[in-house]
């Protein structure tokens, strides 16, 4: 069955960064859109950022308004993994982060077919 392992979550400072992993297997990775969304407690699950799989012309990403410039997704397909890198993380961005898989980038943003578990984000002042 699919499945998607998020890592690298942790604690860190206001102003620093980090790389989130996701491990996906059970599904023909280079073929799927991956995403990542992000959960505050009591909140809705957010849309952060996707990626689209590889076409002969390269991939598509797609980012929420939000995170634009601050986050960026990226993909391996020989690894079957996805990442997310988060700079100048603030507070706000305390939250349990997760990726996401669907056949197309547009899916993936509203609509995806397989969930990981979340890695949880903490950011302190």
């Amino acid at each position: 069955q699919v499945q998607l392992v998020e890592s690298g979550g942790g604690s860190v400072q206001a102003g620093g960064s980090l790389r989130l992993s996701c491990e996906a297997s059970g599904l023909t990775f280079e073929n799927y859109a991956m995403g990542w969304f992000r959960q505050i407690s009591g909140k809705e699950r957010e849309f952060l950022g996707g990626i689209s799989g590889k076409h002969w012309w390269g991939t598509t990403t797609d980012y929420a308004a939000s995170v634009k410039g601050r986050f960026t997704v990226s993909r391996d397909d020989s690894k079957s993994m996805a990442y997310l890198e988060m700079n100048s993380l603030t507070p706000d961005d305390t939250a349990t982060y997760f990726c996401a898989a669907a056949r197309t980038i547009v899916v993936v943003r509203s609509a995806p077919a397989y969930w990981g578990q979340g890695t949880q984000v903490a950011v302190s002042s």
